[in-house]
């Protein structure tokens, strides 16, 4: 008996089954990749203009698109103030987490912590917590408790540290004005420090902690 035929499919099922992408919106990973650059160079003219100074179509500039694309991913420009401070703020306080402060001692701990926030600072391209100290008071209140809420986590390790220099009697008597003038001698360096002009950022954190604990590290055994 001869073989039937094999039926021919219908044409439609010889195309691809992958659904179409509607027109108009990038696919999601240049939807995501375009969302950083925004987030990066608005970084950037911020800290170098001014958050004031800045406008959107100065932002569209820098990272290559049309004015109406930037509305795609922010609504205003305070949205990507927000963007700008939160993501600096998560990197930020990831960095610390990872590091192991109760399997330290306080002292190198301190300065473990000190290393990685003069890094967030000072390393190329760290625009964000630059952005952060001098431009988040832009934001509405609703923004300012969000970014609140990080900085309360983020400093809720370096208090964890602090009790344990208190604790072994290297920080005689931290008060909370002490930990302010801690902070704004670190932020700081946001306005005077210059790579490759004297002192890394390795070692200026080493001074710092002689600076903030007001003592020498004990000599090695």
């Amino acid at each position: 008996m001869p073989k039937p035929a094999t039926p021919t499919p219908p044409e439609s099922t010889t195309q691809t089954d992958a659904p179409r992408r509607k027109r108009g919106r990038p696919a999601q990973d240049a939807n995501e990749g375009l969302r950083r650059a925004l987030i990066e160079q608005s970084a950037r003219l911020f800290r170098e203009k001014g958050y004031g100074n800045t406008t959107v179509r100065d932002i569209a500039a820098a990272t290559g698109v049309h004015a109406g694309s930037w509305f795609y991913h922010f609504k205003s420009k305070q949205d990507i103030l927000q963007a700008v401070i939160e993501h600096g703020l998560t990197v930020a306080l990831a960095d610390i987490e990872a590091i192991d402060i109760d399997g330290l001692a306080p002292r190198e701990a301190m300065r473990q912590l000190v290393r990685a926030h003069l890094y967030t600072i000072l390393a190329p391209n760290q625009d964000f917590i630059p952005v952060m100290l001098y431009e988040w008071r832009s934001l509405d209140a609703q923004a300012q408790e969000r970014i609140i809420a990080l900085k309360d986590r983020y400093e809720g390790i370096w208090n964890r540290v602090i009790d344990r220099l208190h604790a072994s009697g290297e920080w005689a008597q931290p008060t909370p004005v002490d930990r302010l003038l801690m902070f704004g001698a670190l932020n700081w360096t946001a306005q005077w420090y210059q790579a490759g002009a004297g002192i890394s950022i390795d070692a200026l954190a080493d001074q710092a902690v002689r600076f903030i604990l007001r003592t020498p590290p004990e000599p090695a055994a």
